[in-house]
């Protein structure tokens, strides 16, 4: 399967791939990528000083643009709503120590109320001083940072699907 963030990234040095089940209908889970606008939703001691990432969804954050600031060091650089959003490493000071890294966010219905979230990253490694290390370590850092970005998007997803039902707004979910 071909991602968007296949178009802005070749040739790489690594491929990772993370995907989560989640019990919710893709607009709401679509709705929670958009959040990644604010934060980066991982282990926010790590990689959002310390501030908790919103548990609530933040009105206007689902107007996504072209060239908008993603997690703070990516730029959106292309999106389809409710299907998948893809990202570009965006300051030379991460770059120095990443390389450059083309990211897709890619949601998959399954039933309209669950849906597969399925992240790809292409990673170019840092041809100088840090390359070997990064090289290693980029794909453990990542590893350990993503599965917590998406598993915790599926939790805030899901709450909210099952809050919306339970006080009777099923329809709101579809939107």
């Amino acid at each position: 399967m071909s991602f968007p963030c296949d178009r802005y990234l070749f040739p790489f040095d690594g491929a990772y791939f993370r995907a989560v089940e989640v019990q919710a209908p893709t607009p709401l889970v679509f709705r929670w990528l958009c959040q990644l606008r604010v934060a980066p939703y991982s282990y926010d001691w790590i990689d959002n000083f310390g501030h908790q990432s919103p548990r609530q969804l933040i009105p206007g954050m689902e107007n996504l643009k072209v060239g908008q600031s993603v997690m703070t060091i990516f730029q959106l650089v292309e999106f389809e709503a409710n299907r998948q959003v893809t990202i570009l490493l965006a300051t030379d000071r991460a770059r120095a120590v990443f390389g450059e890294i083309a990211g897709s966010y890619v949601i998959l219905p399954q039933t309209e109320d669950r849906c597969r979230l399925v992240v790809k990253l292409l990673v170019r490694n840092p041809k100088k001083g840090v390359w070997s290390l990064m090289q290693w370590l980029l794909p453990w850092g990542d590893l350990f940072m993503m599965r917590k970005q998406v598993f915790t998007l599926k939790h805030l997803a899901e709450r909210q699907a099952r809050d919306m039902v339970r006080k009777g707004h099923p329809g709101l979910l579809h939107k």
